[in-house]
């Protein structure tokens, strides 16, 4: 079994998880949730996932697999997976989202939830260290499931009705990126909803892997020209399974994840964010809220957030730098009361920007240059073996001979953090940071710099550089 679990979710090659393995772990999870005491024989679980080619084929092995083990696959069919875990959670039901989320459409993935929630690291081992034992079982295809597509996108849009009270946002005219995200429907429904005029392009019927944390040069053109040549007040968009948001401004500048994290944090008030180490280092100074760092990916994140509201913080917000937003308690906002949803959601970021920019008499450009972040860039060096980033990364942090040497020709070093990959400090102010992707073979580049040309020069030259040390 070659898939594992990454920072969200497990994934791995499409055919590491239709031999068997994505439903040997769907099999481990249902055993996990019944020695857990969280679900029941005959339990609903509901099945969710996203526009991938090989989607429907894991679903499918994942519903048999459940059926074998005694509960009830319900299907979902295609929706964003922040739709899926509310609406599960209303039910106080599990659920599993098929989606390998932003990676290409040779992988795949899959997303588990308990009635309460996302799983945490926890439960990730409990369900690994039941995998093996579920391998290679007999399967039956599971009955005719049950269909609740209609109602739980209904109940995802229905979340966000009245968000933006008398006409904040009304009039506004704004793009949709459609290319193949679960979340185009219910995306711009919620916007037309609030009085948004939505302006549809590039929908795609091929899977379009679009990395909001690390948007591509062609996207960027791409969206840039929709948002000039239609003279629009912004473009958004989301990834596969509409978890992660993409906002793009009216001069056709795509909108950082941390700096949307920010904007919604501040708009909602919020007393306690929980956000990675990778997120803009500006943010801790620039929101009244308390701060707390952690690794990348949402179970660090939602591990974060139930601290803060255990030690009794009302308005909690976690956020990661690819945008998506998660909720720790509930909050009322206009007309509109938000109920717990400790998942990545791309929808409340997007609400959040027009409707703070709106709030404020302001454009998005205008909106997001005086949050005063520094500026920050961030890009990947795909089909990097993992194994190959682990092994450098781990190199740089515990040989200092060798680090000096590495980022001589960025300036000295002056601090090191070790909290998720390696993140420096030069003397100069600059930061990079290099961090192994947990979800794809991918090496991830992070930078902070006194101008967007030279953070982006930095990313440059570190990649140059690691591949001159990787591959001498």
């Amino acid at each position: 079994m070659a898939a594992k679990f990454g920072t969200s979710g497990l994934r791995g090659l499409v055919g590491e998880l239709t031999d068997g393995t994505a439903a040997a772990h769907a099999r481990a999870f249902a055993r996990h949730l019944k020695q857990a005491g969280m679900a029941a024989a005959g339990a609903p679980v509901f099945i969710g996932r996203d526009r991938r080619a090989s989607s429907p084929e894991i679903a499918a092995q994942c519903a048999a697999a459940l059926f074998d083990e005694g509960l009830e696959p319900v299907d979902c069919g295609v929706l964003p997976t922040p739709a899926l875990a509310l609406y599960a959670m209303g039910q106080e039901a599990a659920a599993l989202m098929i989606t390998g989320s932003h990676i290409p459409d040779d992988r795949n993935g899959v997303k588990f939830y308990r009635p309460d929630g996302e799983i945490d690291k926890t439960d990730e081992a409990a369900i690994s260290g039941l995998a093996p034992q579920c391998a290679g079982l007999p399967s039956t295809r599971a009955k005719l499931m049950r269909d609740r597509s209609l109602e739980a996108n209904a109940g995802f849009i229905e979340r966000y009705r009245g968000f933006a009270p008398d006409g904040l946002l009304h009039g506004l005219r704004i793009g949709l990126y459609e290319h193949s995200s679960a979340a185009n429907e219910t995306l711009a429904a919620i916007l037309q909803a609030e009085g948004v005029e939505i302006i549809r392009f590039g929908r795609s019927p091929v899977f379009i892997p679009v990395d909001t944390e690390a948007v591509s040069e062609e996207t960027r053109a791409l969206a840039s020209g929709w948002v000039q040549s239609e003279a629009l007040d912004g473009l958004v968009s989301a990834d596969g399974d509409g978890d992660r948001p993409m906002v793009v401004d009216e001069s056709g500048r795509v909108v950082r994840g941390d700096a949307l994290g920010l904007i919604v944090a501040r708009y909602l008030g919020a007393d306690a964010v929980v956000t990675p180490v990778t997120s803009n280092s500006g943010i801790d100074s620039r929101c009244d809220a308390a701060v707390s760092r952690t690794k990348v990916g949402s179970p660090f994140v939602i591990a974060g957030m139930a601290d803060a509201v255990a030690r009794g913080r009302h308005c909690v917000i976690g956020f990661e730098a690819n945008g998506g937003v998660l909720t720790g308690n509930s909050i009322r906002v206009g007309n509109a009361d938000l109920s717990a949803l400790p998942t990545r959601d791309s929808v409340l970021p997007i609400l959040c920007a027009f409707a703070a920019a709106r709030q404020a008499g302001q454009s998005l450009c205008a909106h997001v240059s005086g949050l005063g972040l520094p500026v920050a860039a961030s890009d990947r060096i795909e089909n990097f073996p993992t194994a190959e980033s682990q092994a450098l990364v781990a190199h740089l942090s515990q040989d200092e001979a060798m680090r000096q040497d590495f980022f001589e020709p960025f300036g000295q070093v002056a601090h090191v953090d070790l909290t998720d990959g390696l993140r420096v400090v030069l003397e100069s102010g600059n930061i990079l940071h290099l961090r192994p992707s947990g979800n794809a073979p991918e090496m991830r580049v992070y930078s902070e710099a006194a101008t967007e040309a030279l953070a982006r020069d930095i990313i440059a030259k570190a990649f140059a550089r690691i591949r001159q040390v990787a591959h001498p």
